[in-house]
């Protein structure tokens, strides 16, 4: 069906089945240590058994001190992974996938704990085996509050700590970027040399285990990167300062690699080709695409392979790991433009979620290959179904970047990252063998969201005769509401997808339904799952029940129309700042409240600077530290933490105070059935990946 997407090709002298790569991405599958475990093994084979063409690992270090990025970050730092990883590739080789590692070193872009810390529990964990677990059980139990970096106490002690190796003293920290206040060390020509041998050394370790080649990293702001570009290299020797000089690091692996692994070993390099600082009001910084495209010609000469175009790094963090407001394949402009440089092959990514539009830019010559990424996370078999003519199948990313954020927030714990659509993600090793359901018996799951729907298609999947019932004339719960403000149409992706998946495992979905205990029994169901969503709160403030006031679902869902109108917001969470992106397009004049001391308490960086740019280029005023206490006429009145009130002008007030659990079933389920789960935001309010998570584990132990 996709002729040019399953053509062979080839990176150096090795051959690829088809035109599909995994592209690397952090996603902490391997062991404490940094060995290839089966957590790791399992992760890659099963997107081998999808059919994928080439696989680059996850970001891999070269250095097990300095070099630390993740806790579940792959190492070729000694050779004691030669053999574990010679075991993993041959599991991915039997499917006729290839395999690259990626080769890493984060610079100024990590915790100056992460690597001051690491090598006392590598030490600890030699005496004391169970270590790590123990480490990372009291870690569970911790909050990764990222923003408190930014706290006075927590800025004075990071400093105490050792500097992160960089080409300079420049911190990393501007706009989108989490990583903030860090002490950074320019790196001397010691530690230059040291570390370029470390990277020779691991591609070594590499060709010795049977893995295919090896790309190095030089994009999204990791060390690499921070050599070549000119905002973060302001070195006055032979390695910074003009062009030459400041690809001298790069250049300098390059040649060490090809003399101590051949010049037939394949090396890729993984290339930022603009930085994007414009977008922080900074036109004049960092690399541009004219200089990028100069890096590549320059790449090529030197007997790279292939170039994998990429862009950004973590303060312009969403160039890099894109929101839902990125349109599919934006990138194609700057990779065709790399494209029409160089000879050798090249590899590109950018929002490229189906088949057709991959198969697109191969005949537009865009690209040599197609970078799958977090499509795969969400779909291992995104490239099997394309090849089947399956493409209806195939459960697409939404870009929520659940997974980025689960890595960071999950680092603690030493969790892997985690998927919205995917809760297998990550952790495949462990439900390889799920029990059979028992036979002929009922599952009742009531609720169509994203939760439900996950549940019915695990049900069905496991022999069991499932029914889903929604009271809405259409699947997708809350996500209805989610999908309508701007940008945010790929939530229209989770509800096909997912019901698509739910009738494909053989669910019987019927909506329109009022679900009641005489509804249930007439089932007869062993169980049933209840995914009934949840509602906006609305508290009962003075003035709350006036016609002027309503909840941002009375707003998603088109019941209140608001246009033209001076408009309070009462609460800044994702869902507020969204509806007020809708109202801002509406023409509304807004103020958002907050009772906390910041807007967005609590929200993942990315989706801070997704919305609020947006809001503050309308003219939205922002008010912290206050809470609402009364709703008049045409204002709303506030009080801030030292009980001073002051009176807000207001036509229309919109409350966005959280949801509540709807839940008006369990009892009545109790009676007629065995089993009953509740699961998803009729548990207790969360986000997408809380629910569907919760209703996998439900749906495989009922």
């Amino acid at each position: 069906m996709y002729k040019k997407m399953f053509e062979p090709g080839k990176i150096g002298n090795v051959k690829i089945k088809n035109r599909t790569v995994m592209t690397a991405m952090g996603v902490g599958v391997a062991e404490p240590t940094g060995m290839p475990g089966e957590r790791w093994a399992t992760y890659f084979e099963e997107r081998a058994k999808g059919e994928v063409g080439l696989i680059i690992t996850e970001v891999t270090r070269v250095n097990n001190n300095n070099g630390v990025a993740t806790p579940g970050q792959l190492s070729v730092a000694t050779d004691a992974v030669i053999k574990p990883l010679s075991k993993a590739v041959d599991r991915i080789h039997k499917h006729g996938t290839k395999i690259f590692v990626q080769l890493h070193h984060p610079g100024r872009q990590s915790m100056a704990a992460i690597p001051a810390m690491w090598p006392f529990g590598m030490a600890a964990s030699k005496v004391f085996p169970p270590f790590w677990k123990v480490a990372f059980a009291m870690g569970s139990k911790m909050n990764m509050d990222l923003d408190a970096l930014d706290t006075p106490l927590m800025i004075k002690a990071q400093s105490f700590l050792p500097g992160l190796y960089a080409p300079s003293d420049v911190p990393c920290g501007l706009g989108v970027s989490f990583v903030k206040n860090q002490p950074t060390h320019e790196m001397t020509k010691k530690q230059i040399h040291k570390l370029q041998e470390q990277f020779i050394d691991g591609a070594v370790r590499c060709k010795k285990a049977g893995v295919d080649g090896v790309e190095l990293h030089a994009a999204h702001g990791y060390l690499i990167q921070q050599f070549l570009s000119p905002y973060t290299n302001r070195r006055k020797d032979e390695y910074g300062g003009s062009l030459e000089n400041r690809m001298r690091f790069i250049s300098e692996i390059i040649e060490g690699i090809k003399d101590k692994c051949g010049k037939d070993y394949p090396v890729i390099v993984r290339l930022t080709v603009n930085e994007f600082y414009d977008v922080l009001d900074m036109p004049d910084e960092g690399i541009k695409l004219e200089e990028g495209i100069e890096m590549a010609k320059r790449l090529e000469k030197l007997g790279v392979d292939a170039i994998d175009v990429s862009c950004a790094s973590y303060e312009t963090l969403n160039h890099l790991i894109e929101t839902m407001s990125f349109e599919q394949g934006w990138r194609a402009p700057f990779v065709k433009a790399i494209k029409d440089a160089v000879k050798i092959p090249v590899i590109g990514v950018g929002v490229i979620r189906e088949p057709a539009f991959a198969e697109k830019l191969l005949k537009d010559g865009t690209q040599d290959f197609i970078g799958l990424g977090r499509p795969l996370i969400a779909d291992p078999y995104w490239v099997k179904k394309a090849k089947e003519g399956k493409d209806d199948e195939i459960q697409r990313c939404i870009c929520c970047v659940t997974c980025f954020e689960s890595l960071e927030t999950n680092a603690l714990s030493g969790q892997p990252c985690e998927c919205s659509m995917n809760p297998r993600a990550c952790r495949e090793f462990l439900y390889e063998d799920i029990k059979k359901g028992k036979k002929g018996k009922t599952i009742v799951v009531v609720g169509a969201g994203p939760a439900g729907l996950t549940a019915a298609r695990e049900c069905a999947k496991r022999g069991y005769k499932t029914v889903l019932l929604e009271k809405a004339a259409t699947t997708g719960g809350q996500l209805n509401l989610a999908k309508m403000p701007p940008h945010k149409d790929k939530m229209n992706w989770a509800i096909e997808d997912l019901t698509k998946q739910a009738e494909l495992a053989g669910v019987k979905i019927k909506c329109g339904v009022d679900v009641t205990e005489e509804v249930l029994a007439k089932y007869k169901p062993y169980g049933v799952i209840i995914a009934t969503g949840g509602v906006s709160a609305k508290p009962p403030i003075p003035g709350s029940d006036k016609p002027n006031v309503c909840t941002t679902t009375d707003i998603l869902n088109g019941t209140v129309s608001v246009k033209d109108k001076n408009v309070a917001v009462i609460g800044s969470g994702m869902t507020g700042l969204e509806t007020s992106s809708l109202l801002v397009e509406c023409g509304n004049k807004l103020t958002v409240v907050e009772m906390a001391d910041k807007i967005a308490p609590g929200l993942w960086c990315q989706h801070y600077f997704d919305v609020v740019p947006g809001l503050e280029k309308a003219g939205t005023k922002f008010i912290t530290g206050s809470k609402l206490v009364e709703i008049t006429d045409g204002a709303v009145v506030l009080e801030d933490k030292k009980g001073k009130r002051c009176t807000v002008d207001a036509d229309a007030v919109v409350l966005s105070l959280g949801v509540k659990p709807v839940n008006n079933l369990e009892e009545a389920a109790r009676k007629v059935a065995k089993k009953v789960v509740v699961v998803g935001d009729a548990k207790k309010p969360g986000k997408i990946y809380t629910g569907t998570k919760e209703a996998f584990k439900a749906a495989i132990t009922i």
